[in-house]
């Protein structure tokens, strides 16, 4: 149900409760005027105090519809009280009987739970007594109206309750749907990033390679060009497996392409990687963080010397890559790359750490379970 329609019914119901009560109140002294022997004073009461109640109760019913609170309050709940009981000194029969289950619904709507409930129950037992009184010790109607007053009281909270929560409930789906959208553009703006930032790289540096070896070894140029398209075929498959939202990487695949990649920028590439098997998540994110370090190496450093390596222990595998040639710029705080890897490290229950290593030299390393 929407908040519009648990609204919706809230009003009709508890319309229709309040008109009803305070209706028969008045009802009751307008046809005693005539058939029984009542002043018609006691009607013109009858009907200022039927104002009385159903004025305040109404705009405490809407304002509690709205989670707020009237603007006169609490006067209003000061004259709904007094034209609920005080009026019994001027009418008879019991006038408080009939409207006072509209007043415990005020009392619940607008006071604070640790009071409102004491009062309820103490209009619940006020009316039990004085109907009994009335009536001569008529248990039945006694019990019939002090528990009235008490369920018409807590049905109404209910309702205007449940609307509250319904009004609720939509604006937290919205918020989901709003942080949903949010969470889509930061996974295409990191996939984008770490994808294509290693895919571009590499093309750029293709691409000064073949245009040295151009005129003095035409037949290496061509070899890394055919690369370069290789790699710019791997960027567009990328960017359709972001748009996808499906991104399946391996780690010893992407170690493959790393090695290659930095070889064919002039750095030595070391590797050695532990036989394990690892969870779809804990590989992936092991993956990305050989991509990303890559890329910071080839980047942010004058490296000759890279190692890549694995190691397993104590149900935590550990990535480790290091590298020479570290620029006095360091990648730790340098911006989107780092922070995506940390999040994909967490999303797989594990941590990354980035630091210098040794003169000049940065470490990368990643722990996740097995």
């Amino acid at each position: 149900m929407t908040s519009d329609a648990a609204r919706r019914l809230a009003i009709t119901v508890i319309a229709t409760i309040s008109a009803c009560y305070t209706v028969m109140a008045v009802v009751l002294y307008l046809i005693s005027t005539y058939l029984v022997y009542v002043p018609f004073s006691m009607s013109l009461w009858a009907i200022a105090a039927g104002v009385c109640t159903g004025v305040p109760h109404y705009l405490h019913v809407r304002a509690g519809l709205r989670g707020e609170r009237p603007p006169l309050f609490p006067t209003t709940l000061i004259v709904q009280a007094v034209a609920t009981y005080l009026t019994n000194l001027v009418l008879p029969y019991g006038w408080s009987a009939v409207v006072s289950p509209l007043f415990a619904g005020s009392l619940l709507i607008l006071l604070p739970t640790r009071l409102a409930w004491p009062l309820v129950g103490l209009a619940t037992v006020y009316q039990g007594w004085q109907i009994y009184g009335a009536t001569g010790g008529h248990m039945a109607l006694t019990l019939f109206y002090a528990v009235t007053v008490f369920s018409t009281g807590v049905m109404i909270y209910a309702l205007v309750r449940s609307a509250l929560m319904a009004k609720e409930l939509d604006q937290a789906k919205a918020e989901l749907a709003e942080a949903a959208v949010l969470k889509e553009r930061l996974r295409i703006s990191r996939d984008l990033h770490d994808g294509l930032g290693r895919s571009l790289t590499a093309i750029a540096l293709k691409g000064d390679l073949a245009a040295r070896l151009v005129e003095r070894d035409p037949v290496s140029a061509k070899t890394e060009v055919g690369e370069l398209v290789q790699v710019a075929r791997e960027a567009v498959q990328d960017v359709r497996q972001v748009a996808r939202g499906y991104r399946q990487m391996s780690l010893a695949g992407e170690v493959d392409r790393a090695v290659s990649l930095l070889e064919a920028s002039g750095v030595a590439c070391q590797v050695n990687l532990a036989a394990a098997t690892l969870p779809r998540l804990s590989e992936e994110a092991m993956a990305w963080g050989v991509r990303e370090a890559v890329t910071n190496v080839l980047r942010h450093s004058r490296a000759t010397t890279c190692s890549i390596s694995t190691s397993v222990r104590a149900g935590r595998a550990r990535l480790e890559i290091v590298n020479d040639g570290a620029s006095a710029v360091s990648p730790v705080s340098a911006g989107n790359g780092l922070t995506g890897l940390e999040e994909r490290a967490s999303q797989a229950g594990g941590a990354v750490t980035a630091e210098p290593s040794g003169a000049n030299g940065f470490r990368l390393t990643m722990e996740v379970p097995t």
